[in-house]
């Protein structure tokens, strides 16, 4: 793109904010299609609109929550997946003239759809093609695309060195956009922090067409990019990462136990001990009601609970630590299994330790399930009674259709400050709890299910807000108005829960950077206005 052009065509990006908040006056997606094969070079075969022959297989691509996926699912008027920044500046400007809204989608796995479904009409800017990954040894640094899947990321590290890793999610095909976006945490935060600790800079391009590095857009702006939730902020197509040391030999266990091996005295003490281990060591726990022929009921029904742990460091060392903080869990040093760090995150994606470390590569390893969540923080731990009636409450599903997850926080977690970014839960969380069903079968009482496990744990989990994880998004919290501004008081509804003393901040730097408020969803930040007369008004 010439200089010139350059120069008008963001002159054309910050004008057209005008109109920017306004519905769509015309549906027609031919009229933004052609906006932006004027505006852009090479653009016309990343652009699928619903008559293209593979729309639906572009649209399905990423979606990991099948619960969307319907008939009467809102479907965007067109999916762009542009390869570079003058294609995505195109985007904003053509929606922004076209009064669409735009979605970002990363990864996909928005638990509410937010990357890829409006009640307005929209279109959806897909970085799936943005997956660099540029490695820089003297710094142990490198800088990664927004397209990337963690899987694809971890894939990449490992090809560079097997003493380096990066402290970021579980699941490998979870997009690393909006992972990062809203903190993102992993097997290995109580040693090193969330992903977005070990952030350093980040390409970003914002709602006037501008390209910012972190000099450029400024510490507040930096900092809310980094936990401030997906959508709100701009467009991060690449982030600088420090990659973090890792032993060439670490340890994994995977254990179970169930209501029959002394689940309840076993789990009640983990809640406490959990975050208090060397920093080292993580331990998860996930929760489900399954059949089993040693089961003390006449449905055969009991509780299990599954036990994941990383230890960077060998196993003699693992078994050790274990015995001296968590002798109740029973752990023999059988259990103990010595891997390399690449392998140990393919063993939390629940893949064989001897799978190629190329199927991280496909984004689409694992099940796609239909599901509704929620998401707690807790402080103190679940007393013995309190876990009795959460069972009994996991009794009500069919076994293996809902699952509980605790994460447990402390470690480094604890020294970094609430403040540091947008993710607040730092000394004073216990752990996370997760809360899944499947919705493939009797969704309605499924939907109804879940919505009374959250009533159920009021009395347990965090108050004053009662807190909950951006990356876990639940719409249950709390929305923005569909058409014109939404008032802080009704934002602060769930951006206290996501966000607690750190959403007035984020409050007031959105309203700086994004004052049209273009990058929207049903939770993104807010834009609290000052009253004047100003572009964003249609």
């Amino acid at each position: 793109m010439k200089l010139s052009h350059s120069i008008c065509f963001l002159l054309l990006l910050t004008l057209s904010c005008a109109s920017s908040s306004a519905l769509a006056q015309d549906e027609n997606p031919q009229n933004f299609v052609n906006c932006i094969n004027l505006h852009s070079i090479d653009i016309s075969e990343l652009v699928y609109t619903q008559q293209h022959s593979n729309f639906t297989q572009t649209l399905l691509s990423s979606i990991n929550n099948l619960r969307f996926p319907k008939p009467d699912t809102p479907r965007p008027l067109a999916i762009v997946t542009p390869v570079s920044e003058s294609q995505i500046q195109s985007v904003i400007y053509c929606s922004k003239e076209q009064n669409l809204e735009m979605r970002i989608r990363s990864g996909g796995h928005s638990f509410e759809g937010l990357s890829y479904v409006s009640a307005l009409p929209f279109v959806v800017l897909d970085l799936v093609k943005f997956k660099n990954f540029s490695f820089d040894a003297a710094t142990e640094t490198a800088w990664i695309g927004s397209g990337l899947t963690i899987g694809e990321l971890y894939y990449n590290i490992g090809k560079q060195s097997n003493v380096l890793g990066f402290p970021a999610g579980l699941w490998a095909n979870v997009g690393i956009g909006g992972h990062f976006s809203g903190g993102g945490y992993g097997m290995m935060k109580r040693k090193y922090g969330l992903a977005a600790d070990n952030v350093e800079d980040a390409c970003l391009i914002d709602a006037n067409g501008r390209i910012l590095d972190r000099k450029a857009m400024g510490e507040d702006w930096f900092w809310a990019i980094r936990g401030g939730g997906g959508g709100s902020f701009g467009v991060v197509i690449s982030w600088k990462v420090k990659l973090v040391p890792v032993p060439e030999i670490v340890t994994v266990f995977r254990v179970s136990r169930t209501l029959e091996q002394n689940l309840t005295t076993i789990f009640h003490k983990f809640q406490s001990v959990a975050p208090k281990l060397p920093k080292e060591l993580d331990i998860r726990a996930d929760i489900q009601s399954i059949l089993s022929n040693a089961s003390l009921r006449a449905d055969n029904r009991t509780i299990t609970i599954g036990f994941d742990s990383l230890y960077l460091g060998r196993a003699n060392s693992m078994f050790s630590a274990v015995e001296e903080y968590f002798p109740e869990l029973g752990l023999v040093r059988e259990d103990c299994v010595e891997v390399n760090w690449l392998q140990a995150m393919m063993h939390f994606t629940n893949l064989e330790f001897s799978t190629p470390p190329e199927i991280l590569l496909n984004s689409t390893v694992l099940p796609r399930p239909a599901f509704k969540s929620r998401n707690d923080v807790v402080q103190v731990p679940i007393p013995v009674q309190g876990l009795e009636g959460l069972w009994e409450k996991m009794y009500q599903i069919a076994p293996q259709q809902a699952t509980l997850q605790f994460t447990s926080y402390g470690g480094r977690m604890d020294e970094i400050a609430e403040s540091a970014l947008p993710f607040p839960f730092r000394a004073g969380s216990l752990y996370e709890l997760n809360m899944f069903v499947q919705t493939e079968t009797d969704e309605a009482e499924r939907v109804e299910w879940i919505r009374g496990l959250g009533t159920y744990l009021t009395p347990y989990v965090s108050q004053n807000p009662r807190s909950a994880y951006v990356n876990y998004v639940d719409l249950w919290l709390g929305t923005n108005n569909l058409n014109g501004t939404t008032s802080y008081e009704q934002a602060s509804k769930w951006g206290k829960r996501y966000f607690r003393n750190n959403f007035d901040r984020l409050v007031k730097i959105k309203s700086v950077v994004d004052p049209c408020n273009f990058f929207r969803h049903e939770q993104s930040i807010p834009v609290i206005s000052a009253g004047k007369i100003s572009l964003c008004d249609p």
